[in-house]
This record gives C-alpha cells, structure tokens and sequence, in this order.
C-alpha cells in the first residue's frame, strides 16, 4: 500500500482515526444485533501514594459459558498511562490498539505527548464513535488511568457507553462484577495508601465479586492463572509479576479460610487407612 498524501489544507492532523476514515479503512458497522460475542468482565483502577493500580480479572464468557480463562484486560495505552477494557471482547481490544495507535501517532505527527486530559479525551471519542455497534450488542466500557506528569499524581478516568467521560478521585470499576468490586474497594479505601496495601484492596475487591458474579474469574490455584495487575507511576507503566499477584492471593486466601476448611481431623479415610 502506497503511503498517503494530503495536501496542507487536507491534512487528517494527529488524528489517527480520521486518518483511517479518510484513506477508507474505517471498521465495518454491523446492521444487526450480534450473538455469542465474548466478554470480558471485571476490571478496576485505584488510586494510591505513587499513581494509580489498575487490575483486572482473566475471565471471558460467552452466554453461560466460559469462553477464554485466561484472558489479559490491563494494557499500557503508552510509557504513563493504561487501559482496562470490559464488554465485548473483540472491538474491546481493537479499540486499545486503535487507541495505542492513535498517542503514537500524535506524538510523531506534533512531536510532543498528548496530555493525560487530552488522552482521555480520544478515548471518549472512540468509545462514542463506536456507539452504533454498541447498539447491535457490541459493548465497550473501558478504565482508562495514568501519571500525570504536569500534576505529579495519579489520575484515573471511566466512560459509559456514549462516550461520556468523568474523572474520578478515588478508584473506579466496570464490568459485570463491578458493584460487588466497588464495593470492597469504597470500604477499604483511603487517601495515601502504600503500593502493598492497594494491591492487597484490588486483590480482595475481584476476589469477591467472582465470589457474587458468575462471569467474574477468581484464582485459579490449580491451573496458576491470576488477575492482570500493574502500577503506573512517575517511572511508567508497571506490570506486576505473576509471582507477586500470586502471592498476595495466597495471602488472602489463608486469612478468609476458616478452620475447618483447612483441617484434616474430620476428613474421611482414605483408601490406606485402617477401617477395622
């Protein structure tokens, strides 16, 4: 394909979507409500001392049935900013690398970062560009959140499905399991919390709402598969590793085991033991 060309008062700008509209590359619309797409589900973003934590359960389903376990939902949208998506699978990761594209593309085309505001802003615009296959079934309602470097702080954002934008101060979820998430979270929140203690709060907010929401997958001990976390602060983008989140799990789920859960003295013998 033979690189575009525009005239100086026919340039698309830093827009990479407009860029895409005007070479005629822009996504088909379906006319029709869609069956059997797969979701995701529960992702949250909150903030602490040093930025902001986003996470976000492994879980796809399709109608009753899981779909992908194992599935990723937290990405750097750039170097200080993340999104997390929720709703229909497919366009939901389209539109994170549309998205992607998009702050790449601006940052060559004006040779400077967009704003956290101002990336905020372009993800509203793709989520309210993508209305009419909303319409057809086809959700999206993504978290988006960064380190804003002019403000020296954690900032965090979320949608609906028009394209409406609202910061919030604290934390934010979306997702089939988010009241449940949000919940957990407002309870346990406060101004200033360490890295340790907001992952410990993210940890037991997904934790219960795949307790009270089918759709939402909790740990999976057996096949190792745990939710996708990661920090972004003044030194970027940050995933957490497999190992840490596990850990923190694990933790958790030795302070919510009860004592019989655990104990051995009431179980039923095994095929060796002495019946007689």
């Amino acid at each position: 394909m033979t690189f575009p060309l525009f005239s100086p008062g026919d340039d698309p700008g830093p827009s990479f979507a407009a860029l895409l509209t005007r070479v005629g590359m822009d996504p088909p619309v379906p006319t029709h409500a869609v069956e059997g797409v797969t979701h995701g589900t529960t992702v949250v973003a909150v903030r602490y001392a040093d930025g902001v934590l986003m996470a976000g359960d492994r879980r796809a389903t399709s109608g009753n049935l899981i779909a992908h376990r194992a599935m990723e939902k937290v990405f750097p949208a750039d170097r200080y900013s993340g999104v997390a998506i929720a709703g229909a699978a497919g366009p939901a990761m389209e539109m994170v690398k549309l998205f992607q594209l998009q702050l790449e593309h601006y940052e060559k085309v004006e040779g400077t970062h967009l704003s956290l505001e101002g990336k905020a802003n372009q993800l509203a615009q793709m989520v309210r560009s993508h209305l009419p296959a909303a319409m057809q079934g086809m959700v999206v309602v993504p978290l988006f959140a960064g380190y804003d470097l002019r403000r020296g702080a954690g900032r965090l954002f979320q949608y609906d499905v028009t394209g409406g934008r609202y910061e919030e101060t604290g934390f934010a979820t979306t997702g089939s399991g988010s009241l449940h998430a949000g919940t957990v979270i407002k309870l346990g929140y406060r101004e200033g919390l360490d890295r340790a203690t907001v992952i410990d709060l993210a940890i037991n907010a997904l934790f219960q709402a795949a307790d009270e929401d089918s759709a939402t997958g909790g740990p999976d001990l057996v096949r190792g598969i745990y939710p996708t976390m990661a920090t972004i602060t003044i030194d970027g983008f940050t995933p957490l590793t497999e190992a840490e989140v596990a850990e923190h799990f694990r933790a958790l789920v030795d302070r919510l085991s009860t004592p019989e859960s655990t104990s051995t003295s009431g179980a039923a013998p095994t095929m060796g033991d002495d019946q007689s």
